[in-house]
């Protein structure tokens, strides 16, 4: 079954179950991914979707920590719910363990041994990462790892 298809069921139960906090984020998530078809003109697949969703949640964690520093606590955690439902639709996400070795991997195959090659690094372990881990998280990961 494709993501789409479990937002419009996921949708359908929670317009039954009256969940409208639940059915305003797949309303949301929806919207934008029909903005993404309508951008690129053509249908996305699974894997479109999941960047997508990712964008939306990266958004969602951005406004969290600025709704916190203006003390703003009501919308922070609101913000944290969408967070959570969203998160629900993308794949697992990578353990700090696990983006180490792919990053350690990635280095020694394209032969990386300074900070000057930060952008191979990174250039080859986005695409094996894709939806699975956040890229500044990534990116601090490299330049730890190449000094």
């Amino acid at each position: 079954m494709s993501i789409k298809d479990m937002l419009n069921q996921d949708m359908k139960a929670a317009l039954k179950a009256g969940e409208k906090d639940r059915l305003s984020v797949i309303r949301m998530a929806k919207s934008a991914i029909l903005y993404a078809e309508k951008e690129k003109l053509h249908e996305l697949n699974d894997e479109e979707v999941i960047e997508v969703l990712a964008r939306e949640v990266k958004k969602r964690k951005q406004n969290i920590e600025e709704y916190r520093r203006l003390g703003k606590e009501e919308v922070a955690k609101s913000l944290e719910q969408e967070v959570e439902i969203l998160s629900g639709y993308l794949p697992q996400q990578l353990t700090k363990e696990e983006l180490v070795q792919i990053v350690r991997e990635t280095i020694s195959e394209v032969g990386a041994n300074s900070i000057k090659d930060m952008g191979k690094v990174m250039g080859a372990v986005m695409p094996k990462i894709k939806g699975r881990a956040d890229g500044s998280l990534v990116s601090n990961l490299v330049k730890e790892l190449l000094q």
